[in-house]
């Protein structure tokens, strides 16, 4: 028996019920068509300027909604859940009485629950937007804001108030596994099925003392559970995340970087790999939980197995049409694809800048994380971390972020930070000045250590281009630095030049502005570092 099968004897019921409404005229406020759609949880009817979700009454495993009552309480859950996210969206948890054949809105007792939702275009949810290629960076940075502010507002889960979380999260993968062995055509996969799931559980035994430490360290939070791209709705300029977890607390308090992974891993599902690091990165720094994204192949192939489940589920049940079951199956086939390639071993790379404050470093190293697959560590923003400041809070004199050893605290914060990144196989990128010998000699050193391929990238403006670009950015305050035209004159006197060993794995860029539209500066970068262009992996 498939999971889809396994429906309560209110299924009929409710597909009477369901049927009933599709009339128009059985809501309380204008409708002039109903539109049905439906998931492997849900029915979803789009009547008017509102949208209704009514549970099936289905067992499928990881969700048990058979009776009535847990219907009605996964409906609580949802408004509960879903309104810290969408306020705006999720409207009130309504009862529907008198019978299926003639049901009636806010009539007790209750035949069926739904959740009343303001409905919005489907086109403008993340996943379509992609694929229309209309997603914009401007939306990724908002939906990265947005996820680290809910996640950095969350409780941590104590230890102590349930299972120990390393074994909940591997009982959650071989659950994956064990349902999806019997949904796969037999020529489809099994043979994949059986890699992945030897790589995933060696990658889970290597980490299962950090999963753990994590959760003692209070990351595991009651997140939204389930952020892939088609539960992220574009309102105006504004990603809203939706449809979160109700149905199991166990798949909603999770690790907050399982979470990002999620949302990381669709992204390069839908082939937006530069998007993908552009939120990871985004996330990070305004999270700061760099620690977190030594579990990132880990738990981007979990995401990519949960969505392969998902579409799997789909592709076998009824009423589709051959074209939406091909379309279900083929993306069940490409997420498993996609988990077994999150976890294959990369090779570390480093990559540090090099350049006084307005020679567009940040810039630099923004666009070589999302070209590289990189994760960027930038000084400005981690030295007022360390300060407990936010990237764009002022300093106050008393603190002097900036002062000798402010400044050796920082970059040895850096160090250790991309460390621990590199020996996870991640590609690091320093976004900082590196203007001492001592500095750079640290990072070339730590690549060394780590078998890294190691390479600087200088930028080198004119004065007066520096001059104009510190002014600017001081007149406007929406920089991270707090770098004037007294600590740009300060810096270029101390400053101490690369020396010619330093120069052989220097890409020096003189022009005014960094060009990251230009292939040959990429293409001499990659030289540099030696790193073969392997595609976009997690």
């Amino acid at each position: 028996m498939t999971p889809a099968s396994r429906t309560g004897r209110g299924y009929a019921r409710q597909q009477q019920l369901i049927a009933a409404l599709r009339l128009p005229s059985r809501y309380p406020h204008p409708a002039r068509t109903v539109r049905l759609l439906e998931t492997h949880i849900s029915w979803i009817l789009l009547a008017g300027r509102f949208a209704y979700k009514i549970k099936k009454a289905v067992n499928l495993g990881f969700l048990d909604a058979r009776k009535l009552s847990a219907r009605h309480a996964y409906c609580q859950e949802e408004m509960r859940l879903n309104r810290r996210l969408a306020p705006q969206l999720y409207l009130d948890a309504v009862a529907i009485g008198g019978t299926p054949a003639q049901p009636r809105f806010g009539v007790r007792p209750a035949i069926e629950y739904a959740v009343k939702m303001r409905r919005f275009n489907p086109a403008r949810t993340l996943d379509r937007l992609a694929d229309s290629n209309l997603l914009q960076v401007s939306h990724i940075d908002a939906l990265a804001h947005t996820v680290a502010a809910f996640h950095l507002g969350l409780d941590g889960l104590p230890p102590g108030t349930a299972a120990e979380y390393s074994g909940h999260f591997r009982a959650a993968m071989l659950q994956n596994f064990a349902q999806l062995a019997p949904l796969l055509e037999p020529a489809a996969a099994p043979a994949l099925l059986d890699t992945l799931q030897q790589t995933a559980l060696s990658a889970f035994q290597a980490q299962h003392a950090l999963l753990q430490r994590r959760w003692h360290d209070g990351y595991v939070r009651e997140c939204h559970g389930d952020l892939h791209l088609g539960n992220i709705v574009l309102s105006g300029q504004q990603p809203v995340p939706f449809d979160g977890i109700d149905f199991s607390p166990a798949l909603r308090w999770v690790d907050i970087i399982d979470e990002v992974a999620f949302t990381f891993m669709d992204l390069l599902f839908h082939r937006r790999p530069e998007l993908a690091y552009r939120y990871l990165n985004a996330w990070l720094e305004h999270s700061g939980d760099y620690t977190g994204c030594v579990l990132l192949p880990l738990f981007a192939s979990y995401r990519a197995t949960v969505r392969a489940k998902i579409n799997a589920i789909r592709s076998a049940q009824p009423g589709l049409s051959a074209r939406q079951r091909s379309q279900a199956g083929e993306a069940a086939k490409r997420y498993l694809q996609l988990a077994l390639e999150c976890l294959h071993a990369r090779s570390p790379r480093l990559l540090i800048t090099h350049g006084l404050p307005g020679s567009g470093k940040s810039r630099l190293a923004l666009a070589a994380a999302e070209r590289l697959g990189a994760i960027r560590l930038r000084s400005d923003v981690e030295r007022k971390r360390l300060f407990g400041l936010s990237a764009l809070e002022r300093s106050q004199p008393a603190q002097d972020i900036y002062s000798l050893s402010a400044t050796r605290r920082t970059y040895q914060h850096l160090l250790d930070t991309a460390r621990a990144l590199l020996q996870a196989g991640h590609i690091v990128i320093v976004d900082a000045a590196f203007l001492q010998l001592g500095e750079r000699a640290m990072f070339r050193h730590l690549a060394a250590e780590a078998n890294a391929g190691f390479a600087i990238v200088s930028l080198q403006p004119t004065s007066a281009i520096l001059r104009e670009r510190v002014l600017h950015r001081a007149a406007h305050g929406n920089d991270a630095s707090e770098a004037g035209i007294e600590v740009l004159e300060k810096l270029s006197r101390t400053q101490e030049p690369l020396t010619s060993a330093e120069l052989a794995h220097t890409l020096v860029v003189a022009a005014p502005l960094f060009d990251t539209a230009r292939p040959d500066i990429w293409q001499q970068l990659q030289e540099r570092l030696a790193l073969t262009a392997r595609g976009h992996n997690c």
